[in-house]
């Protein structure tokens, strides 16, 4: 490894450590944005990740973009060392982009792979693998991720539920209490 490549790994491991220190999501938009971290960032971002990935340049965020906590982008991948060694190559790494359009809100360990485009108007269900485009307008889940749903939908039924919410404070013991009391109407209460 050459000087330089060393000097530039070092830094992006400073970098990276002193990210996943950032307590709320709120610093962590703030540090992304001053320093420029992707390729592109839009307006009203919110990004709980407490890691960067690895390839932030190859990656283009857009408005209103909202990604929870362990989301994986992943834009590159290492198989050109196993064709290398066996003597198949030379290879290079395989290094692509992936761009997130306006509205797009992307749940919990939800992992993003090379070349993939998503929405706008779009949600990734909380654990899903999304291997190709994400249509818009869609909700998609599972591995590899699926179609499942309608965008609009989703947000339809956020909206009614949101209009039975008496208090909109999640540490509130009011709200903590109608959120068990819904939950037992829609489970039944058990004896």
């Amino acid at each position: 490894m050459k000087k330089g490549e060393v000097k530039t790994l070092l830094k992006q491991a400073a970098r990276n450590a002193y990210f996943y220190l950032l307590p709320l999501a709120r610093s962590r938009k703030k540090y992304i944005l001053k320093h420029q971290v992707f390729d592109a960032c839009g307006e009203d971002l919110f990004w709980q990740p407490r890691r960067l990935p690895s390839d932030p340049k190859c990656i283009r965020l857009h408005n209103n973009v909202v990604v929870a906590a362990d989301v994986t982008f992943i834009n590159h991948d290492v198989i050109y060392l196993l064709a290398n060694r066996m003597g198949r190559g030379p290879c290079c790494q395989n290094l692509e982009c992936i761009e997130v359009m306006d509205n797009v809100f992307i749940g919990h360990s939800a992992k993003i792979l090379p070349g993939v485009k998503i929405g706008p108007n779009a949600i990734v269900a909380a654990g899903s693998i999304v291997t190709k485009d994400v249509p818009p307008g869609t909700v998609v889940g599972g591995t590899p991720a699926k179609v499942i749903g309608s965008f609009d939908d989703v947000i339809a039924r956020q909206l009614a539920a949101s209009a039975q919410v008496e208090v909109d404070d999640r540490f509130d013991a009011r709200r903590i209490r109608q959120a068990w009391e819904q939950f037992e109407k829609k489970h039944g209460a058990e004896a």
